[in-house]
């Protein structure tokens, strides 16, 4: 370890909480300080190239495969690094945020590997922050088992699921700590922290510090998280290559460049896995002005329609292409008391998974336990005792970036119903969020912050093209409003009000709601007052 002695660059400015000093160490600080200066500059760069794209797409640049780096394409010869320990198999994977009783019941739910979600599923307070590192230290050191005072045992069993560290993203600072006076990228923290503490135990237990990265947009945010993952094996000691990531394609401009997002990561990658809400968030965000891209009730648009097909053939052939895993898309269903529902529930997502398996992938993503059997039966059925089917490079395939955004299938008006879905939706994952949950059951389905932005969005849209009324939204907005007013204080109401209006009825749609909700509700303010 290289780290030098520590400095008072760093200033701490969230509310103590239990066990705090243990993660934010001066070691810790220091190391977090030293990624802050060798790639703080490099982060807000990419943050101005993500809007000068942005404009040139809005504008009617083409959208399309780079010319420029066609040649990365055509090249045959490369593949990514082979699985790491603990990541051959990964047929069943499960995500939720690490607070301690969800870490505890996701390593034990028999999924091959966990993502610890510090972006879509946690609600950043600056206590679950911090409190979600010392549940992956506690974890890996195993010292994390409790009782609840209600008398509920959590306790890890033998055989756990490999843990992998999904960061927040790069639009995200974190206001409770900073460098020299400006707040700390929230990314770096997240994988920082993780990493200064685990990565060696994680090596000393078998496995390695794995990474699951979210809302990439180009190849050149890839390239960056690769230097990190360098400077950080190079700082701490740790050998070059032992870090894994896999890459959520969940922005349409990453889809286009998939095989260069393999290609910059490719002796730490992981592979890619399919998103699908925050997939449908960038396609409106980036063409939501165009009448040609309107979508319907975001219930109507699954995993078969044609563009998001499209995708997601593109990605099984592009990962088996370069020797790379390819993950399916997550299954938020939840389990339910009715037993009919419940059977339904399940019925859909064997359905889901099945399909998933026999185009090629090797292993999908559920956000509940309940549904790691269904998973892994659908799973078992296509590889048998095979742990992946990465020979299978689906050479079928052949997909135009055309197809990728052609939408025009899929394209309905809204229903009353689902533009109501989708009001009540905002507003009551927004009240969890602001409450300081990240994930919470809407509807008999797992909602987390990528649920509540393309719900946001599609109403932004509907008002935009005139398919909505805005009173018919007002109304809608207050009525739900009214329903939460007996579950909550006057202040939070209208916290909740003054969010939608501004992230969903304004004349120009926010790139995303949780900078405006962290700024303005999270930070700084005591933990449990929302």
């Amino acid at each position: 370890m290289t780290i030098s002695a520590p400095t008072v660059r760093a200033r701490v400015l969230g509310a103590p909480g239990h066990r705090h000093d243990e993660i934010l160490t001066p070691e810790a600080l220091e190391f977090l300080g030293l990624l802050v200066d060798e790639f703080g500059d490099r982060r807000l760069h990419i943050l101005r190239e993500r809007k000068r794209v942005a404009s040139r797409l809005a504008s009617g640049s083409p959208f399309g495969f780079s010319v420029a780096t066609a040649a990365i394409r055509a090249d045959g010869s490369w593949k990514v690094a082979p699985p790491a320990p603990g990541l051959t198999d990964r047929r069943v994977e499960i995500a939720g945020p690490p607070d301690r009783a969800t870490t505890v019941d996701a390593l034990n739910s028999g999924a091959q590997v966990w993502t610890a979600d510090f972006e879509d599923a946690t609600s950043p307070t600056w206590d679950n922050i911090v409190g979600g590192q010392l549940s992956l230290l506690d974890a890996i050191e195993r010292r994390i088992d409790f009782t609840t005072p209600e008398g509920k045992r959590y306790r890890l069993g033998r055989q756990l699921a490999t843990i992998a560290v999904r960061p927040r993203g790069w639009h995200l600072t974190e206001e409770h700590l900073e460098f020299d006076g400006r707040p700390a990228p929230a990314s770096l923290l997240d994988f920082g922290l993780y990493f200064f503490h685990c990565a060696q135990r994680q090596i000393d237990a078998g496995h390695g510090p794995y990474f699951c990265l979210p809302k990439l947009e180009s190849r050149d945010e890839a390239r960056l998280w690769n230097d990190i993952f360098v400077f950080a094996q190079e700082r701490l000691g740790i050998p070059r290559g032992t870090v894994r990531a896999g890459v959520l394609i969940e922005t349409i401009t990453a889809a286009v460049a998939m095989e260069e997002i393999l290609y910059e990561l490719r002796e730490h990658s992981s592979g890619l896995a399919a998103g699908r809400w925050d997939y449908l968030f960038s396609l409106i965000k980036t063409f939501g002005h165009r009448t040609d891209f309107l979508l319907p009730d975001r219930a109507k648009v699954t995993m078969t329609a044609p563009f998001l097909r499209a995708c997601t053939e593109l990605l099984v052939h592009t990962c088996h292409k370069r020797g790379a895993h390819a993950i399916g898309g997550a299954a938020a269903q939840l389990p339910g008391q009715d037993a009919d529902a419940h059977r339904a529930a399940l019925a859909t997502v064997r359905l889901d998974k099945e399909r998933e398996a026999e185009d090629g992938f090797d292993g999908s993503s559920v956000a509940h336990p309940a549904l790691v059997t269904v998973c892994r039966e659908a799973f078992d059925g296509v590889l048998g005792a095979r742990p992946h089917q990465i020979e299978r490079t689906r050479g079928d395939v052949e997909v135009t970036a055309a197809q990728l955004v052609s939408v025009r299938r899929t394209s309905d008006p809204p229903t009353p119903e689902g533009v109501r879905t989708n009001v009540v939706v905002a507003l009551r994952y927004f009240a969890a969020w602001l409450d300081g949950r990240g994930t919470v059951a809407l509807d008999g389905l797992m909602a987390d912050a990528a649920t509540a932005e393309i719900a946001r969005v599609q109403i932004w849209q509907w008002l935009r093209h005139r398919v909505v009324e805005r009173p018919t939204v007002l109304k809608l907005m207050e009525d739900e409003l009214a329903c939460l007013d007996a579950e909550l204080p006057r202040a939070a109401i209208n916290s909740l009000r003054e969010l939608f209006e501004r992230t969903a009825l304004a004349t120009e749609l926010p790139d995303f709601f949780t900078t405006d909700a962290y700024s303005r509700h999270l930070v700084h303010r005591p933990e449990g007052q929302s």
